[in-house]
């Protein structure tokens, strides 16, 4: 072939590539409107046919007959270029994983164009990788379904020749659409602010006060862990996630484990602006914003952390988010809007044990017991195994007043499933004395003989101990009394109550100047105990919220 035919072809320039694929660049501008290099496939019969047949017809013929094959070239490599090749079209790749940040394999990923009926589809393999390709640029729906759950992006472009990292997390409902709530149209209440106000309002004693504030802690507490952002390893998985976000910063997966890994080690501050790309990313992913009021809760902003909260429930009315939202609003001081969120999460969710539990938690923070103590039965009913509601109903029966038949039954059954546990059979034993009729009553004797296996399966159980001073000094038996209370003491030497209790004994006994020095001692603990008490309630925040159709409250 002449070099000079390839010079009145405006240096159309012919490059071999790799897998039988031609580069064709020349002609002053290419296909696509721009200055770059565009690639062509051509079949090696159109390479074997300008070689073989074109070449040598241009060669021998005449410049007309060279200009017309040469036009023609033009013309058929130009026609080829308007036809969409496989540089034209793009893909999507990515991860799908479980809540728990665990690869899914044998996921189902589809694809399907806004305006079209065809759906495409790849299986996530052992590492939970998948792969699309052949796509034309515009506008799809990604669903992806595994056996942890399902999600769906329901507005992913697509540009031509674009190749995107499309991460997905089943289990969560990430729809950037998805922007109404689904459990209810919208909740009853409004949390406006966080005050620190020392005025706890409530019902009944300090101590009534203080057993509210610890059935609200225990409450929060039975939360589920979040789910962790790495795993032994964490120092070489953050430089790994950093490293991937330096390359591609629009990584949902790798944005959203970052936040939750500094979240986990601590470093909310630092975590949380990777989750806030990550929802941005992602916008309407419940578990996003689940981590996002973690991450509040963390640094100090409950009013952040609440409306986290609340909008995951909203997207996700799953159990454990509807609980968390609860459990938030109860360790805030709102018991209303933690009741009307534990309720609707008690009518979504009726087998979730905690969820009656934060009921239960919730009314007695109201002031009604009954309530509490109805809900904390019902919750012992569904694992009559399960400690944790016989633990909320004794710590109620402490600062109540005679139980109920019920709760009797219960923590009945408590101490019969478990026998070698001292708090069963400590609580039982108190909800036995409460209910005595007269110092006669069987049910003393009973009490009695619990309390003492109380303390013999738990040696150092100060409350046991203390109990069981005050049942012997009611039978006026002051020796058994004194040694009980000065037990119990020896345990917890700041035990208010068991000095006191000591005190009155020894007046009893006649020993009036060790009455004194005790109850000197219980004056003084007395004292701390409330200046204690004065710090940590400065030191309360509690939300600030209204009603529907009811005044602003800061309970």
């Amino acid at each position: 072939m002449s070099k000079g035919y390839w010079s009145q072809l405006d240096d159309l320039a012919v490059e071999i590539g790799g897998g039988g694929d031609l580069n064709l660049r020349g002609m002053g501008r290419t296909a696509s409107g721009d200055d770059s290099v565009r690639r062509y496939t051509i079949s090696y019969f159109w390479l074997e046919f300008s070689v073989d047949v074109l070449a040598p017809a241009i060669s021998s013929s005449s410049f007309t007959t060279r200009f017309s094959v040469g036009a023609f070239l033009i013309a058929a490599l130009s026609a080829w270029a308007l036809v969409p090749q496989s540089g034209d079209l793009a893909s999507v790749h990515g991860t799908v994983r479980d809540a728990h940040g665990r690869a899914v394999s044998q996921a189902q990923v589809q694809l399907q164009g806004k305006d079209s009926k065809d759906v495409l589809s790849a299986t996530t393999d052992a590492q939970g990788l998948y792969r699309i390709s052949n796509l034309q640029h515009g506008t799809y729906v990604l669903r992806a379904v595994g056996g942890s759950g399902t999600a769906e992006i329901s507005s992913l472009a697509l540009g031509p020749n674009e190749s995107k990292t499309v991460d997905v997390v089943l289990g969560s409902a990430a729809s950037s659409a998805q922007t109404t709530p689904q459990f209810y149209d919208e909740p009853q209440f409004t949390v406006s602010g966080v005050t620190d106000t020392t005025n706890l309002g409530g019902h009944g004693s300090d101590t009534v006060v203080r057993t509210r504030e610890s059935l609200a802690k225990e409450t929060a507490a039975l939360t589920q862990p979040t789910a962790k952002g790495a795993g032994a390893n964490a120092s070489a998985t953050e430089k790994s996630l950093r490293a991937e976000l330096d390359q591609t910063p629009g990584s949902f997966q790798a944005n959203y484990r970052l936040g939750l890994l500094l979240l986990e080690h601590n470093k909310a501050d630092e975590g949380m602006p990777f989750l806030r790309h990550a929802a941005e990313i992602q916008p309407g992913n419940a578990l996003v914003h689940h981590a996002l009021g973690d991450a509040g809760e963390k640094a100090g902003d409950p009013l952040a952390a609440v409306r986290e909260y609340q909008r995951a429930a909203e997207i996700d009315p799953s159990e454990p988010f509807l609980f968390d939202w609860g459990s938030e609003l109860l360790l805030y001081h709102a018991p209303e809007p933690a009741i009307e969120v534990f309720s609707k999460g008690n009518s979504r969710y009726p087998k979730s044990a905690r969820m009656l539990i934060g009921l239960g938690a919730a009314a007695f923070a109201r002031g009604a017991t009954e309530q509490a103590v109805q809900r904390m039965c019902e919750a012992s009913d569904l694992n009559p195994v399960d400690p944790t509601p016989y633990r909320f109903l004794g710590k109620m029966l402490r600062d109540g007043n005679r139980p109920s038949q019920d709760e009797i039954d219960k923590l009945q059954r408590f101490v019969k499933l478990q026998p070698q546990n001292a708090e069963a059979n400590y609580y039982h034993a108190v909800a036995l004395w409460k209910s005595r009729k007269d110092p006669n009553d069987p049910a003393v004797s009973r009490a009695e003989s619990l309390l003492a296996r109380a303390v013999q399966l738990n040696g150092k159980f100060a409350a046991a101990y203390l109990q069981l001073g005050i049942l012997h000094a009611e039978e006026r038996d002051f020796v058994k009394a004194i040694a009980d209370y000065q037990q119990a003491i020896q345990i917890d030497p700041r035990l208010e109550e068991a000095h006191f209790r000591l005190g009155q004994a020894y007046r009893q006994a006649g020993e009036a100047e060790k009455s004194k020095e005790e109850l000197r001692i219980h004056r003084q603990l007395a004292q701390e105990s409330a200046q204690q008490i004065d710090r940590e309630r400065h030191e309360i925040r509690q939300f600030v919220y209204t009603l529907r159709d009811k005044p602003t409250e800061t309970h």
